[in-house]
């Protein structure tokens, strides 16, 4: 009888070193990962689109710039997201016990990286961050909306709200003077911001000098063109930029127009009707004889890029001090992406000299001509506020070109097109100050409007 009962205790002993070393087993199998092979516990795939089937815009060119007429919003969106598996998690062997861990210990949620580019628009009614029938100081007629016919500015009420980043409310007086003992983002005291591009590039500057006034007339800040060789040339019909400088914090903001990033020399200079060599591998002189002054730099181009402009400017193609005889170049788009690569290059090779300066490079501003182009009877009628769309979820910008430009060096790209591209409402349209009908300018922004979120998220970036 006692014989039977130890061999009855031996058998159950030797049943749970069995049952031990099958979960010890289980285990080692569990962190080899073989089990998500054969189907045992496999978690749910990684959420993957195919970057092939996101619509990013094609930069060729088109009759006016780089973008296509109908200029879809990409419906496809590159995203990778882990999914929850549903898994239990590892069994843990101590002695010959199981313990499960507890299910409160949820390790934290990641957290997710600032990204300016994604997010969302939201209403505001504290907007606009200035009156367009005030800032006359600053503000092409043209470009302010409420001179003009159109009567309903609900694009106004909107500002971006980035996903997982801090972007305070605009204030001018933290923006302009420098705080020691308050947190802020903007102390651009004793500072020089620089605007150098086309007519998108202007308007960023105008929206920014009406951003820091408040729309508000201002004696006290002084133009200081002059400095910088802002002065109105023979047969000219404005000069090749603007300075302003506020006096009482000695900050200066500045534009030159530079529409393509290149260097204009003229062919012969005693000419005034003269062609023009387009260096695509110099900067604009203005970069190189004023780039010391400057403590914040956003470029831009972009909608010059076509053979109608270059024809009616008389632009000939050089390189490396020669009319062009790259083929590889000669095409457009390749000039234009050769040219933002050269300027780009140039200028990360001058920021360690300039320790002060923070460059930023523009993405592209979409254009909304929908029925045709801007010189065969495009429209942008619309009116009603992010009629595609409220947010932005992609893991690259747009702007491809821009994005390969800037990546590895120390030129932040400034992405604005993904975001932009949901107000198609909030362009210049069909109105105009002397309602006379004609071509729509579904290019141009009205402002107050869209650049002014440009401008905000540089501010924030500061």
């Amino acid at each position: 009888m006692r014989l039977g009962s130890m061999n009855g205790l031996q058998f159950k002993q030797l049943k749970l070193v069995i049952l031990a070393f099958f979960m010890l087993f289980l285990l080692w199998k569990w962190e080899k990962g073989t089990y998500y092979d054969s189907g045992i516990l496999q978690p749910d795939p990684l959420v993957l689109t195919d970057p092939a089937n996101s619509k990013f815009v094609d930069q060729h060119t088109s009759s006016e710039e780089d973008f296509p007429n109908a200029d879809p919003l990409p419906q496809s969106v590159v995203k990778v997201e882990k999914q929850n598996t549903g898994a239990p998690p590892p069994l843990t062997m101590v002695g010959y016990s199981v313990d499960v861990a507890d299910e409160n210990e949820m390790p934290p949620p990641e957290k997710k990286e600032c990204s300016y580019r994604n997010g969302k628009w939201v209403s505001d009614n504290r907007r606009p961050l200035y009156s367009g029938f005030g800032c006359k100081q600053w503000l092409s007629e043209s470009w302010s909306c409420r001179l003009t016919q159109r009567a309903d500015f609900a694009y106004e009420k909107f500002r971006w709200q980035p996903e997982a980043c801090e972007m305070p409310e605009f204030e001018a007086s933290q923006f302009l003077r420098r705080q020691i003992l308050t947190w802020t983002y903007f102390r651009m005291q004793d500072k020089t911001i620089a605007y150098v591009g086309d007519s998108l590039g202007r308007q960023m500057f105008q929206s920014m000098m009406c951003m820091v006034t408040g729309g508000k007339q201002r004696p006290d800040v002084e133009d200081v063109g002059a400095e910088y060789g802002f002065v109105l040339a023979p047969g000219a019909k404005r000069p090749d930029g603007w300075a302003y400088r506020f006096s009482s914090t000695n900050t200066t903001i500045l534009y030159h127009w530079s529409s393509t990033l290149c260097d204009l020399e003229p062919l012969n200079p005693s000419d005034h009707a003269t062609s023009y060599a387009m260096h695509l591998d110099r900067p604009p002189a203005f970069l190189k004889n004023n780039l010391h002054r400057f403590h914040v730099l956003i470029l831009n181009t972009g909608h010059h890029w076509n053979r109608g402009k270059l024809r009616a400017n008389k632009w000939e193609m050089y390189l490396g001090g020669a009319p062009n005889n790259n083929r590889n170049i000669a095409v457009i788009w390749k000039a234009k992406n050769f040219t933002i690569h050269s300027v780009i290059k140039w200028l990360d090779t001058q920021i360690p000299h300039h320790p002060q300066l923070k460059v930023f490079y523009r993405s592209i501003s979409p254009r909304h001509f929908f029925n045709g182009d801007w010189d065969t009877g495009g429209r942008c009628d619309n009116m009603n506020p992010l009629a595609k769309g409220s947010g932005i979820r992609l893991n690259h910008s747009e702007d491809t070109d821009a994005e390969g430009a800037v990546r590895g060096t120390r030129i932040k790209l400034l992405d604005v097109t993904a975001l932009s591209r949901l107000r198609d409402e909030g362009h210049i349209s069909r109105y105009s100050i002397k309602a006379t009908p004609g071509v729509q300018d579904c290019l141009h922004w009205c402002l107050p409007g869209v650049p002014d979120t440009w401008n905000e998220i540089l501010a924030a970036q500061l």
